[in-house]
């Protein structure tokens, strides 16, 4: 899967691009990116672009004044609120403002209603292929199956936490994806479902 995680100037650039070229029907230069951003440079346009050409999201011909695609479906391209980290920490801040958002595309999650995004802090989870420093996109919901994996809020504790979910015996089991962690048994009266993952947005530079 790959990783869609931009800053705010690169998704203002991608919201230009797609408005710009809907009304011209070819894309905008460097230098009206610029202007129409209010930013310092074209300097800051060419590493922004070079971001979302990574990501997958547009496509330069060099040379070319007017040498930007977009690509890969953007026109249904979506955000995803980026609400926090996840871990055994502080509750999950719905209705809080947000200052990140994740960029997804359909081809990725295809339900856009109640996703949210949290990054993951820790190895309690590396079975599942969820690795420290990646993001979780989970479906705002109260109620899971067992063995889905969901973000669990303990009441006793005021903590949030990644798991898989069991009920079993009258309890409830958080089960890590970590042979070397044990598992968390709870009463079913302190679990608060946030949310079931849905998509897991791989963090590939480890060393960044």
């Amino acid at each position: 899967m790959v990783k869609i995680d931009l800053g705010r100037r690169q998704r203002d650039i991608l919201a230009f691009l797609k408005q710009f070229i809907a009304a011209n029907d070819y894309p905008p230069t460097c230098e009206e990116i610029r202007a129409a951003l209010d930013l310092n440079s074209t300097s800051m346009v060419h590493r922004d672009l070079l971001a979302l050409e990574k990501a997958g999201l547009v496509e330069r011909t060099r040379g070319i004044r007017r040498g930007l695609r977009l690509i890969r479906s953007v026109s249904d391209a979506f955000e995803v609120p980026l609400l926090g980290t996840i871990a055994a920490g502080e509750p999950i801040g719905f209705g809080d403002p947000v200052d990140e958002a994740l960029t997804l595309t359909s081809d990725i999650v295809r339900n856009q209603e109640g996703l949210f995004a949290l990054r993951v802090k820790g190895d309690s989870m590396i079975d599942a292929l969820v690795n420290d420093g990646d993001i979780v996109v989970l479906k705002h919901q109260p109620h899971a199956r067992n063995g889905d994996m969901v973000a669990v809020r303990l009441l006793d504790r005021d903590e949030t936490t990644l798991k898989h979910f069991y009920r079993e015996n009258g309890h409830v089991r958080l089960q890590p994806a970590n042979p070397t962690l044990r598992p968390v048994y709870v009463h079913p009266s302190q679990v608060e479902i946030q949310g079931q993952v849905v998509a897991i947005v791989r963090q590939l530079d480890r060393t960044a």
